[in-house]
């Protein structure tokens, strides 16, 4: 590949406890989520389309709280947030709240291509998607048994970050949200500079508590951070002042402007995988 910057990307499958025997297939599905990404980078494309891209295949995958496989909030419905950005630009996209719709993080990406608003919510978000044509799909087609059963008797967001041949950086993130939440809450996910954020130093994409991620602002924290600290250096100070100012857990990825990784947690488990061209595919949790 003939270019002044080396790829990378890095995905992770939500910060949060995991039972053992779902750990593996957790595994897999954030390393064909790194694959899907890798690939467009390889071929010399655009970061924002292998964030996105990655995600989608988190969102497809019921295993994950997002898209399909999303959680249930009190009225046992799926309410969904998700966020995208480009680090050059700061263009950005997000939705919040809504439901019927099979992959977020592309109408959230819509959003951002459309330019007026950078987010739209709940009933909004569907009107908009109605009259750009994006496909809808039933509302129940989001709900697998495992959600279901848990709601009649916590595992977070999904994100990606990816740094391009020509220098770019983009995030993309989704979530389900919390379980049991309240109709109409919205997380950190498709808020930019909470879960979700990227400019010419770095970009990031949060996981866990999403009102304490929201209250440091962890995204914007964790990118000013790589201004003077390495990226895993920044991941472990973000998450160290979200422990101090809220006593609250959760995890980010980042990625900065030279290309370097970073990625840190204060919980049991958050399954990650990154490729680079120095680094073959690697997984973590």
């Amino acid at each position: 590949m003939n270019s002044t910057f080396n790829p990378a990307i890095i995905v992770h499958g939500g910060a949060g406890p995991i039972k053992d025997d779902s750990l593996p297939a957790r595994l897999d599905g954030c390393k064909a989520a790194a694959l899907a990404g890798w690939k467009i980078l390889e071929q010399g494309g655009a970061a924002l389309d292998a964030a996105e891209d990655a995600v989608v295949v988190l969102e497809d995958n019921p295993l994950f709280n997002a898209g399909t496989g999303s959680t249930l909030n009190s009225l046992g419905k799926v309410e969904m947030d998700a966020g995208i950005m480009e680090g050059h630009s700061l263009r950005c996209g997000s939705v919040g709240a809504v439901s019927g719709i099979k992959n977020p993080i592309k109408l959230a990406r819509r959003v951002m291509e459309d330019g007026r608003h950078v987010m739209f919510a709940s009933e909004g978000a569907l009107m908009f998607a109605r009259q750009i044509g994006f496909p809808e799909c039933l509302p129940e087609a989001l709900i697998v048994d495992r959600e279901r059963k848990r709601w009649e008797s916590k595992h977070g967001t999904v994100g990606c970050v990816a740094f391009d041949s020509n220098g770019h950086l983009a995030v993309a993130t989704s979530t389900g949200g919390i379980f049991d939440k309240l109709p109409g809450r919205v997380g950190d996910s498709p808020l930019i500079g909470c879960g979700t954020y990227a400019d010419d130093y770095g970009a990031v994409s949060c996981t866990g508590h999403g009102e304490a991620i929201m209250r440091a602002v962890l995204g914007k924290s964790a990118v000013d951070l790589l201004r003077s600290v390495e990226p895993k250096s920044a991941a472990d100070q973000a998450v160290a002042l979200l422990a101090e100012r809220t006593g609250s857990t959760g995890g980010l990825i980042l990625i900065d402007r030279h290309g370097k990784i970073g990625y840190a947690r204060n919980t049991t488990h958050m399954p990650v995988c990154f490729i680079t061209t120095a680094t073959p595919l690697t997984t973590d949790f």
